[in-house]
């Protein structure tokens, strides 16, 4: 059978053999059942005769160090799916390359967060060896289009060595099998966006997904302490989470906020978002000002707007003040209240 792996790549794969295998003055027969595509829980079986039932344990004792070692999922970034046959699937995915200028995050915050992840996978075996745990949980928190998602890329592409496991969408009734797969690809990352999903405090009137609240408790409690396993978790509504979560070392180690951006990084995504573009501005710091509380997804769809703008006026896109003020407009009065929510900004709207 063929099987898709990482970039678009083909490996061929038996399915069903007899393998008839010489190891020294042993012999060995391996008898391989391979997979069905229509069972919900696709599992390879492997029957082994010997004529010493030690050598058949020696070899199946050497198979599994090699399936951890070898395994053609390590390393890469990977999700659970179901099929439409009711079967679980891995897929792969390729992050793009995010640069670090191109984090803009107040002066600081951004070491911060390098600290407890890159830096801290790059010192593992040091740590493991002088006592300290490798499993740890990371909580981005903070309003809409603070950068949250971009940041957690940004770490996933810097720590390359490690197998990343994506958990979003569908795949949040994976959590299980997903954490199963991250221990035994470790040193491994799992990434929950949005997890006031499946983790909201379970006394709120209307809560729900307590089941999968109690699968990720138990993921993160059931790993060993020198398990290389980071949770890189995030979420928009940290007031929400379940304390049994977001309270108790050893589950969350450290919660962080990604703020709104100050002055200083209001200008530098202004900046960042104009690339490419002619800009024709004699009041951008009067614009950086009048965006306070507004997210960086605000800036980049401001900056959008007004390109579209200067677009419909034909000839070379330049935006001018008149277009960033007709942008503005457009998302702060004409785009109401669900507008701004959706794209972070505080309740007090920008000064128009």
């Amino acid at each position: 059978m063929n099987i898709k792996v990482a970039e678009d790549q083909v490996l061929a794969c038996v399915r069903h053999g007899l393998y008839l295998v010489r190891d020294g003055e042993q012999r060995l027969a391996i008898l391989l059942r391979g997979p069905s595509d229509m069972h919900p829980t696709p599992q390879i079986h492997i029957d082994i005769m010997a004529t010493e039932r030690t050598s058949a344990e020696r070899f199946l004792a050497e198979l599994r160090a090699s399936i951890r070692k070898r395994n053609i999922y390590r390393g890469h970034i990977l999700s659970l799916s179901v099929n439409p046959y009711g079967a679980i699937q891995i897929d792969f995915h390729k992050l793009p390359k995010i640069a670090r200028e191109n984090i803009i995050l107040p002066a600081g915050l951004l070491e911060r967060i390098e600290r407890q992840t890159v830096r801290f996978a790059q010192h593992s075996q040091k740590l493991l060896a002088t006592g300290r745990h490798l499993k740890r949980g990371i909580l981005l928190h903070g309003l809409p289009g603070t950068g949250k998602t971009l940041t957690a890329m940004y770490l996933a592409g810097q720590m390359r060595d490690r197998t990343v496991l994506l958990l979003t969408g569908r795949g949040l009734g994976l959590i299980e099998r997903s954490c199963a797969m991250a221990r035994v690809l470790q040193p491994s990352i799992v990434i929950l966006e949005d997890v006031d999903l499946v983790a909201e405090e379970r006394t709120r009137p209307g809560a729900a997904c307590t089941a999968l609240l109690f699968e990720l408790l138990n993921e993160m409690d059931g790993l060993a302490d020198d398990a290389d396993v980071l949770f890189l978790l995030t979420t928009n509504r940290p007031d929400i989470l379940e304390p049994a979560l977001a309270s108790r070392p050893g589950r969350i180690d450290q919660a962080i906020e990604v703020p709104l951006p100050d002055t200083s990084c209001r200008r530098r995504i202004f900046e960042f978002y104009a690339r490419g573009l002619t800009l024709r501005l004699r009041e951008l710091e009067s614009f950086v000002e009048r965006t306070e509380g507004v997210s960086a997804a605000f800036i980049r769809e401001l900056i959008r707007k007004a390109a579209l703008f200067a677009a419909d006026e034909g000839g070379e896109i330049a935006i001018e003040d008149r277009h960033l003020e007709e942008a503005l407009h457009e998302l702060v009065v004409d785009g109401g209240e669900l507008t701004k929510s959706i794209l972070g900004v505080q309740p007090a709207p920008p000064r128009v």
